[in-house]
């Protein structure tokens, strides 16, 4: 009788001290040449719910041989990007069928993943875990494991409170870490903050990409409107010589909507770190920044579809001669964020 006392004594204990606990807030950097950082009603980020987040990103538990986690995938010195894989490696060396995008600043996009499928961080957490050539485990097997380790059951308290832990607690989790995964300490943002001052083809790089009878880039990768990199939207940016837009081979953001004006249609991926996270495009095709600039030069076919904003793709691109592309190349190199891609808060927690 006495030591169900104390089993009791110690529960009702444990569940003041969750109770009385209230998870602290994150503290994210001031970010003045961003938009306003859309916030989650749903899910405010915490240090402890970022902190569980951050151990379930890095551990292989989620996959159905427990052989590969979310950072297998997305590594940190690559921008959280698979480069320079141009598909991606998962559940028994089955390969993505598009290139693996990196993974920073996500709170400000509307909608994730090369075809838009996830309107989430959240809702984007399910689809590896159960796709079959990535992680390829189910969900409730998942919560299992996880609700057996007394290390998770203590951090999802820490985290949430005495909650049964499920897929939605550990997609928030998850979640609240990809929020705190923010690049914005390239050598543009210090040039932006007044310290630090672009060269002479750094200068005339970041021109031509403004430049509407040159390099035309601003109406999708924004970079003297806001410091983001991209619009978030989704475009079709003239690939391929695809006249019927039923003909696309992979119809990107019309596969999920199932609108035909929308086949051959793809995010519009940021600029952030883009030379450290080669190969470019959804399908990996180029493997350089050369390749993409010569592509954009002289490559851009008037497909279905194609974005009206690709004013000068009825002569096939901008016409960049090699000292112009050399120009752009020195300006987007300056959007690299080597505390980014080091800072110790987004390694991998079971190392240190």
């Amino acid at each position: 009788m006495r030591r169900w006392l104390i089993i009791i004594s110690i529960l009702c204990l444990l569940t003041a001290f969750v109770v009385a606990h209230k998870p602290s807030p994150y503290e994210f950097p001031k970010l003045n040449y961003f938009p306003q950082m859309p916030q989650s009603s749903e899910n405010p980020v915490t240090i402890e719910g970022a902190d569980l987040g951050r151990h379930l990103f890095y551990d292989p538990i989620l996959s159905k041989n427990k052989d590969i986690s979310c950072a297998s995938c997305h590594r940190q010195e690559m921008a959280f990007s698979d480069a320079p894989n141009t598909f991606t490696k998962g559940n028994e060396g089955m390969l993505t069928n598009r290139n693996t995008m990196p993974l920073f600043n996500l709170a400000w996009y509307a909608a994730l993943f090369w075809d838009g499928r996830a309107s989430s961080i959240e809702d984007q957490v399910y689809h590896p875990v159960r796709d079959r050539n990535e992680m390829n485990i189910a969900w409730t097997e998942a919560e299992n494991r996880i609700k057996a380790l007394e290390f998770y059951q203590h951090k999802f308290r820490l985290a949430f409170g005495i909650q049964e832990i499920d897929s939605v607690l550990i997609s928030k989790a998850i979640g609240q870490f990809l929020r705190t995964l923010i690049s914005n300490q390239s050598k543009y943002d210090r040039v932006l903050a007044g310290n630090d001052y672009l060269n002479k083809d750094e200068y005339a790089g970041f021109v031509l990409m403004n430049d509407m009878t040159k390099g035309d880039c601003l109406h999708c990768h924004t970079t003297d409107g806001d410091a983001l990199g991209t619009t978030g939207k989704f475009s079709n940016n003239g690939l391929d010589n695809v006249k019927d837009p039923n003909m696309y081979r992979d119809k990107g953001l019309g596969g999920y909507t199932t609108k035909e004006n929308d086949n051959g249609k793809f995010k519009i991926p940021s600029l952030r770190n883009v030379a450290i996270t080669a190969p470019y495009m959804h399908d990996g095709r180029f493997a350089t920044l050369e390749e993409v600039l010569d592509f954009y030069s002289d490559g851009v076919q008037t497909s279905a579809n194609i974005d009206a904003k690709m004013g000068l793709a009825h002569q096939g691109g901008v016409r960049l001669t090699l000292s112009e592309k050399k120009q752009i190349i020195a300006f987007l190199n300056t959007l690299t964020d080597s505390l980014f891609i080091t800072n110790p808060k987004y390694s991998n927690p079971f190392k240190n």
